[in-house]
């Protein structure tokens, strides 16, 4: 990072192109995704001279110190770590499925819900960002419902703080769109990306308004190996696949698979409480039948069934009772068929008794 090489500065204008909105961006690249949530944070901090963070239940967004206090579920991500970093305000998620109220009104209420919780224990002057991940991904791939994202990006227009999307797992192609922030036009301050973007190898980014990025004093953001040459490198062929091959496209033909797929077994299983999701980023929900009562147990056996056939599946949700399903994007038809007839078969045999 002493100085500049032409792989990382050509895939920092690549994500100047492919990042939602027009404005002038800067990029400063790191090793992982923890360390891209961090540095936002930091420099959301620097740029505003607050230090409060508002974060969500359900969220996951990594497992250092201050990444754990934004991450919401204690075990296995938190349990015995602490402390943590303070300055952490955490609100509910507009999580459809689970809200008490109306689900037509889930958007407005748990929008209300914010704007109340943080004007009370934080006061809307002193927060210095918003962060929440487009689709949730270690919280259940839970899907916030449509005017929920674009409302919280408005308040942070209006209230002078920086609105953070951590598009860790949704970005890439992954959800339909080059982000999943695109399916509503939300425009981030910055933009955090990591895991799909170098095709395995180590590298993370972020994102955002370039006068925000500017505000740290020089030096302030760095690290030994931050996009270095060789994942540079690979993060600029991945993208030129994913341009090439359509990715956004495909991921959205496999939804389309998933959902009809998905549909059949919850005609047969009752246990399938939901099928969500969006993309090649999809989900089942696993619940009592006739109840909302999560059912962990279940999701166990039938996780250890797909393992025994030899699929690979994870599990996630805060309560452990949620499928969420990652096919690559270049998967096949007929694979993507083959593995969700194991899916079927291990639902069979997991409720059979």
């Amino acid at each position: 990072m002493v100085t500049p090489y032409e792989g990382y500065v050509e895939l920092a204008e690549k994500l100047a192109e492919l990042t939602p909105g027009t404005h002038a961006k800067k990029s400063a690249l790191f090793n992982s995704g923890a360390e891209a949530v961090e540095n936002a944070i930091k420099i959301a901090r620097v740029a505003t001279g607050r230090t409060a963070v508002v974060c969500f239940d359900h969220a996951y967004h990594g497992r250092t110190n201050l990444t754990m206090a934004l991450t919401a579920k204690d075990m296995p991500y938190k349990h015995g770590f602490g402390p943590f970093a303070s300055d952490v305000y955490r609100v509910p998620m507009a999580y459809p499925y689970r809200w008490p109220g109306d689900r037509e009104r889930v958007a407005d209420e748990a929008f209300a819900q914010f704007e109340s919780l943080v004007h009370v224990q934080v006061g809307e002057n002193q927060v210095a960002a918003v962060i929440i991940e487009p689709i949730q991904g270690e919280g259940g791939f839970i899907v916030p419902p449509d005017g929920f994202l674009p409302r919280l990006a408005q308040w942070c227009r209006d209230n002078g703080a920086v609105f953070i999307a951590d598009e860790i797992q949704t970005g890439l192609c992954r959800t339909g769109d080059w982000f999943a922030c695109d399916h509503e036009g939300v425009v981030p301050d910055l933009i955090t990306t990591a895991k799909g973007i170098a095709g395995g190898l180590p590298l993370a980014a972020v994102t955002g308004r370039a006068e925000l990025m500017d505000a740290v004093h020089p030096g302030g953001l760095g690290g030994t190996y931050g996009g270095n040459p060789v994942a540079c490198a690979a993060a600029l062929g991945a993208i030129e696949e994913m341009e090439t091959h359509d990715l956004p496209g495909r991921a959205r033909q496999i939804e389309r698979i998933f959902r009809a797929r998905l549909g059949e077994l919850a005609a047969t299983q009752p246990a399938i409480g939901e099928i969500r999701g969006r993309g090649a980023m999809m989900a089942v929900e696993l619940v009592r039948p006739g109840t909302r009562e999560p059912d962990p147990g279940l999701t166990a056996r039938v996780a250890k069934a797909c393992h025994a056939r030899g699929l690979v599946v994870l599990t996630a949700g805060s309560f452990g009772n949620v499928f969420r399903f990652l096919p690559p994007l270049a998967i096949s038809d007929e694979l993507l068929h083959e593995g969700l007839d194991v899916i079927g078969e291990a639902f069979a045999e997991a409720t059979a008794s």
